[in-house]
């Protein structure tokens, strides 16, 4: 049992570099396209709540990855359906000159809040699903996704180093213009450090349990959690990262 948590790992890894790539790939396709890929679209986000319903009340191996999975894709949904700009926000204009302060951050707020409520949405739905379940993974996957997330815009709102604007398609450059360019902000020490109390835990719980549900559950939450701290590093490191995903938004140049 001891080396259960290298398949979940690798698995993981793997659909991360791999879901994002796809979602730019799906992304860069000519935007006549757009309203037939977001129905099909639609379709897949139903049946992964159809099959998170089904795996969070298994609490086996194959019941952690297919919640996993599917709340991955309930995740990647809505990605898509941003970066489509079907759910974006009610601000859809460059940033004002000269704008600073908490009118800026509400003018920012407003270029995702409809995106925003559609995170909460899902995530209240996949609560309610989650409340009498015994495989848990697929909701603390969503609820990682989530918390990463969050933290990310922030801390690209108040100054990063590289915003990997090359992955935002044209109808969404003017998101851009609400960003800061900075080496580091006061915010990413604290998003690194808190990032790092969860994970050693969730680590430490993968290796002390000798089911093979538990440790397969937390290998993938903490491989997801490794990963989003990695994304965070990858803000302020002097190098982009953009080469890892060039298969899928080399077309949106």
């Amino acid at each position: 049992m001891m080396y259960f948590w290298i398949s979940p790992l690798i698995f993981t890894i793997f659909v991360w570099w791999f879901s994002t790539g796809l979602i730019l790939k799906i992304n860069s396709l000519p935007k006549r396209f757009f309203k037939i890929i977001f129905a099909l679209s639609v379709i897949v986000l139903l049946m992964a709540f159809w099959g998170f319903a089904i795996s969070c009340q298994e609490a086996t191996v194959a019941g952690a990855y297919c919640s996993f999975t599917c709340a991955i894709m309930i995740w990647g949904w809505q990605e898509l359906a941003f970066l489509l700009g079907y759910i974006t926000g009610s601000r859809r204009s460059d940033c004002p000159q000269g704008l600073g302060g908490i009118r800026r951050a509400w003018y920012a707020f407003q270029t995702i809040n409809y995106h925003e409520l559609t995170l909460l949405g899902l995530g209240f739905a996949l609560f309610l699903m989650n409340l009498e379940a015994i495989n848990q993974t697929g909701f603390w996957t969503y609820i990682i996704l989530w918390g990463m997330r969050q933290s990310t815009k922030i801390n690209i709102f108040l100054g990063v180093l590289n915003f990997n604007e090359a992955f935002l398609p044209q109808h969404l450059k003017y998101l851009i213009t609400y960003f800061r360019r900075k080496a580091m902000n006061l915010l990413m020490p604290f998003s690194i450090l808190v990032s790092v109390l969860f994970l050693v835990p969730i680590w430490s719980h993968a290796a002390s349990e000798s089911s093979a549900y538990e440790i397969t559950s937390s290998a993938l939450l903490g491989t997801l959690l490794a990963l989003g701290l990695l994304e965070h590093l990858f803000l302020v490191l002097p190098f982009p990262n953009e080469w890892l995903w060039k298969w899928g938004y080399k077309n949106n140049q």
